[in-house]
């Protein structure tokens, strides 16, 4: 999933979006720091200035309850100066620097500030009354920005909003990707996908385009490839027919008429070949017992002399029936022609796939030349000979499995031969 374009994309702009919020709430700071500075200023200054006015201005005798009174409804305190007094300096902050610096400018060079004084937490600020020194002590709440459960909810919205947004833009884009994969991986199967839809960023609808132009162009070359190799097919057996009808009534030497009709056969074989490459495995699915099916196709090796053996467990699968017959009995035709009797066809289960294999007694395959075997129009002259077929055999059975899903491969067998494959899904 971490490794996918959707989880890739997601974290991409979702981090950008978070990344950029932040941002925008720092710029925010600093740009809300001077006017609050210039606030907090004027509050503190205005506050000195009204309670030194009232002290200056009040009878002695009650000053008492004017500082209880200033203390009860504007949490203010006021103490005189003592020379045995504890003081915490102001922390670095670049806005209590902006306070000091203006109240300062207000009130005089002679004003002081504390954050604490004797163990007493608050924004303390020193004044004068003729050559008395005194200080008042406003709450640190003041201070402070307001950023309570509001501000935290509203900043966990925008980002929830920011994180659903950039889902939906990196699963839109996700989607088309996935459907023009799906799309290519039928086209490498040899199938003709539905048309992709052409819709959304023009990136994604020029794709889309230029993929559905290329299957259509591929699935029409393919029918033309079908037509032509169909229509020379046709062509050829004819004249074949004529052939062997002149050799029933044909006299002479029986071993020349043996020859030629060998010859014919082979010809005829290969032609059969052509077709069945031609025909590809466009056949519709159907619910048959594999079991019988393979017992049926050795049943007929075995009335011909044919040392070919069975064993199945496959049960019912929903597959494409001729264009399985016709992988089985290539394969088993391969093995019996290239390879060695005894001939084993074994087909299972395996998880949902059906994995059928095809084992001789012959000198095998190497390794580097097995991919290249499955191409047409290839065959293999050293190791298996190059005795008849047109090399479409492997080829044929090949495409068989990629449009079931599934795979041709071959391994060496243990005792020596070969084992071929198949797994369709």
């Amino acid at each position: 999933m971490t490794d996918s374009l959707l989880a890739r994309s997601f974290a991409l702009i979702g981090a950008l979006l978070v990344v950029s919020i932040l941002a925008s709430f720092q710029l925010y700071r600093m740009n809300e720091r001077e006017p609050r500075a210039r606030e907090i200023a004027q509050q503190t200054v205005s506050v000195v200035n009204l309670t030194r006015a009232a002290l200056i201005n009040s009878d002695p005798a009650r000053r008492s309850e004017l500082l209880i009174e200033l203390n009860e409804r504007e949490g203010l305190r006021l103490y005189p100066e003592d020379p045995g007094e504890q003081l915490e300096p102001l922390p670095d902050d670049p806005l209590l620097d902006r306070v000091v610096a203006r109240v300062r400018s207000a009130l005089g060079a002679r004003t002081r500030f504390a954050y604490a004084r004797d163990g007493v937490d608050g924004f303390w600020v020193s004044f004068f009354i003729d050559t008395d020194e005194f200080w008042a002590m406003l709450p640190r709440e003041r201070l402070e920005p307001e950023f309570g459960a509001t501000y935290i909810g509203w900043a966990a919205l925008v980002i929830a909003m920011a994180l659903v947004g950039a889902w939906l833009v990196a699963s839109g884009i996700s989607r088309s990707l996935d459907a023009l994969t799906l799309a290519a991986r039928r086209v490498g199967r040899g199938e003709t996908p539905a048309r992709l839809p052409e819709k959304g960023p023009a990136e994604l609808r020029t794709v889309a385009r230029a993929f559905n132009r290329m299957a259509g162009d591929l699935a029409a070359l393919e029918r033309e490839r079908a037509t032509v190799l169909a229509g020379i097919s046709h062509d050829l057996r004819t004249p074949l027919a004529r052939l062997r009808l002149g050799l029933e009534m044909l006299e002479g030497d029986a071993a020349v008429r043996e020859g030629i009709a060998t010859d014919v056969d082979e010809i005829d074989s290969v032609i059969g070949q052509f077709l069945d490459y031609a025909r590809g495995a466009d056949e519709a699915r159907a619910e048959i017992d594999v079991d019988a099916m393979l017992e049926e196709l050795v049943e007929g090796y075995r009335k011909r002399g044919l040392d070919v053996a069975v064993r199945t467990a496959a049960g019912r699968r929903a597959l494409a029936p001729t264009a399985l017959r016709r992988a089985v009995i290539n394969l088993v035709n391969n093995a019996l022609r290239h390879g060695g009797a005894p001939v084993e066809v074994r087909a299972a289960r395996e998880g949902n796939a059906l994995v059928i294999e095809v084992l001789d007694r012959g000198p095998g395959i190497p390794a580097s030349q097995i991919e290249r075997l499955k191409q047409p129009f290839t065959r293999l002259n050293e190791a298996r000979g190059a005795e008849g077929g047109a090399g479409l055999g492997l080829a044929i059975v090949d495409r068989i499995a990629r449009a079931h899903g599934g795979a041709l491969d071959f391994a060496p067998r243990d005792g020596g031969g070969l084992v071929a494959r198949l797994e369709l899904h």
